[in-house]
């Protein structure tokens, strides 16, 4: 079983920046492929960023130029940064990870509002 756990969500201006945060519980956290989703009200949840076990990055084309995901595997723990943020990215964001067996998990979630 994985724990994972974000912090980090708020409430932000317009143009403002975040850093979420997501801190696993196993230490083979490095094997994982590891992601941020989102839920806005109304609306289906969608993949917004990956990093798979190598390294390599993705990410929807709405936040392309302005989210960067990456991980620590030393500290178990992977991060969001959002910049110029826009009223459109309110959500509450998941982290999710899958391990190479495909077992999936999911954290509770935390709310971003972006807002003036």
């Amino acid at each position: 079983q994985v724990q994972l756990v974000e912090s980090g969500g708020g409430l932000v201006q317009p143009g403002g920046s975040l850093r979420l945060t997501c801190a696993a519980s196993r230490s083979i956290f490095s094997t994982y492929t590891m992601a941020w989703y989102r839920q806005a009200p109304g609306k289906q949840r969608e993949l917004v960023a990956a990093i798979t076990s190598g390294g390599t990055t993705s990410y929807v084309d709405s936040v392309k130029g302005r989210f960067t995901i990456s991980r620590d595997n030393a500290k178990n723990t992977v991060y969001l940064l959002m910049n110029s943020l826009k009223p459109e990215d309110t959500a509450v964001y998941y982290c999710y990870a899958r391990s190479a067996m495909r077992n999936t998990y999911w954290g509770q979630g935390t709310q971003v509002t972006v807002s003036s």
